[in-house]
């Protein structure tokens, strides 16, 4: 589950992600996927990107329902970081420092909800080790020019099928694919 810019980039040449289009209708359907998920499995960098904001976000008293709602949702939600130097990860969260594809199958195995993974080089790594079933792209309508791109396994051949789209009124439009089923 990831916002993409139209040219393909998930986040501008300076790491930024401001030209993320998340109006209240785009964050209500975020909340409405995420908080039935199993667990967020997140790299390092998207993981403190979103400890710097969301543990005290419904704080704010300028907060709108949804992002109050999320801030709970991130803080309850089980994470798992991937990195290898970070040592401390607080809110619910498990370091791992390699993605192992059993440890990540006997993941997947567990009741309790889809995994949402969170960034580009750790969604990189899964896709190496084949272990993404669906991609949510969330397509905003900026083109960036440059940056660093969604697709950071080059090597890899995917044959997606398409599931489901839905267009938001701010643009966005959302791409839900699959992988076929393997007889």
């Amino acid at each position: 589950m990831m916002s993409v810019s139209l040219d393909g980039f998930f986040e501008g040449p300076n790491h930024e992600i401001d030209w993320h289009l998340v109006d209240e209708e785009l964050h209500r359907f975020f909340n409405d996927q995420l908080r039935d998920m199993g667990a967020f499995l997140d790299g390092r960098v998207t993981y403190e990107l979103m400890a710097e904001f969301w543990p005290t976000a419904d704080q704010d008293p300028a907060a709108s329902a949804p992002i109050v709602e999320f801030s709970q949702i991130w803080r309850e939600m089980p994470k798992i970081v991937y990195s290898r130097t970070l040592k401390r990860a607080d809110w619910n969260s498990t370091i791992v420092r390699e993605v192992v594809p059993q440890e990540v199958l006997e993941l997947k195995a567990q009741p309790g909800g889809d995994l949402a993974i969170g960034g580009a080089k750790l969604a990189a790594e899964f896709m190496r080790h084949d272990l993404i079933d669906e991609y949510w792209l969330y397509v905003h309508p900026v083109v960036l020019g440059q940056g660093t791109p969604l697709f950071q396994a080059p090597e890899m051949r995917l044959n997606l099928r398409l599931t489901e789209t839905r267009a938001f009124r701010n643009g966005v439009v959302l791409l839900r694919y699959q992988r076929p089923a393997i007889d």
